[in-house]
């Protein structure tokens, strides 16, 4: 049966449009310098565009899209202009690359980036276009954080004020986040010839030497790695956050009880015997400042990158040659922008031909 990975056909989507000798006339609306935006890539964006506001929100879909996909160009020409800057300042994201692949790879519980290849190649999408989109995501995002997040700077006093004038959005219930060593005392395959009694006297055994050498100063973290049977060892043991109410009545009562980096005593359950450490407790209320500084100075940061990533967007274009056929219209234009010279036009039509097969001119 042929597998579905939704998550290479959205790249797909991306993918600018290459041409074959056979290819009717394609039509330029947009050049940007020495580069072109076809009305396939134009088309390829809207449809993504719809895709994706079906998936976030399939209730307000029409009106989400309605609203930005006047942008549509705009975007488009963003991304050539941000590419170009990246090639400017020498970045290749040859290494960022391989990493987004891995991860990708893993995430598909795929073996090899061959299969991940074969995966793409699957739902009929070249490997090459494929890397070359995800290439050009990180590339841009790169450009992003370098000549626009790093510049831009959040005081201290700044956040205290973030922080005075929305304490009444920042309040919390009382949560922990907890973290478990399972010793299993269920039988270990066939092999397992042991009886009950057996068992639970060595799982009970192994429990409490555990919790002596944490006791004396060993890792929580690195024991459940090594020792626990539980589902998230790879993970230190995690188990995430819970509110008050979210936890069986006996481990809510022990573990709310417990102050943060405590470690319980060991604990009888179904599955065997447990250890638990409340990594970090929170009470109900406003967290201080400390606690959340790092949070708010993220949302003080996002509110501030789209004007300041908007300016520098609109600096790029004043610093570039940029033609738009009639009938398109990008909204992140510049009023500083200097009108397209014809000859510049032609120039850049020339290159581009060579390139790419058969291109309508406007």
């Amino acid at each position: 049966m042929r597998k579905f990975f939704p998550c290479l056909l959205l790249c797909l989507l991306s993918v600018p449009t290459f041409l074959t000798a056979d290819t009717v006339v394609e039509e330029i609306i947009a050049r940007v310098n020495n580069q072109i935006i076809t009305r396939t890539e134009y088309q390829r964006s809207r449809e993504q565009l719809k895709q994706e506001a079906q998936q976030q929100d399939p209730a307000n879909a029409n009106k989400t899209y309605s609203e930005r996909e006047k942008d549509v160009l705009r975007d488009l020409i963003d991304q050539q202009l941000l590419l170009e800057k990246g090639k400017d300042l020498g970045i290749t994201a040859d290494t960022e690359l391989i990493k987004k692949l891995d991860e990708m790879r893993k995430e598909m519980k795929l073996e090899s980036m061959d299969d991940l290849e074969k995966a793409a190649q699957s739902q009929g999408i070249s490997f090459e276009d494929f890397k070359l989109n995800m290439r050009n995501q990180i590339i841009t995002q790169q450009v992003i954080g370098r000549e626009v997040g790093q510049r831009m700077t959040i005081p201290k006093e700044e956040i205290q004020k973030f922080y005075d004038e929305h304490k009444s959005e920042m309040e919390q219930p009382e949560q922990i986040r907890v973290s478990e060593i399972l010793v299993s005392t269920e039988k270990k395959g066939d092999a397992d010839t042991s009886d009950d009694s057996q068992r639970l006297a060595a799982a009970e055994a192994k429990a409490k030497d555990l919790l002596a050498q944490i006791r004396k100063g060993t890792s929580f973290e690195d024991a459940a790695k090594k020792n626990s049977d539980g589902p998230t060892a790879a993970q230190g043991g995690d188990l995430g956050g819970f509110k008050r109410g979210t936890l069986a009545k006996e481990l809510e009562d022990k573990t709310f009880a417990m102050k943060a980096g405590e470690v319980s005593d060991i604990i009888r359950t179904k599955q065997g015997f447990v250890i638990l450490k409340v990594a970090e407790h929170h009470n109900a209320g406003v967290p201080p400042l400390s606690e959340i500084e790092g949070r708010i100075q993220d949302a003080i940061y996002m509110r501030k990158l789209q004007p300041a990533l908007r300016a520098y967007l609109q600096k790029l274009r004043e610093e570039a040659y940029i033609d738009i056929k009639t009938g398109y219209v990008d909204t992140g234009a510049s009023p500083n922008q200097t009108k397209p010279i014809e000859t510049l036009a032609k120039d850049a039509t020339a290159k581009q031909l060579k390139k790419k097969k058969k291109f309508g001119v406007f």
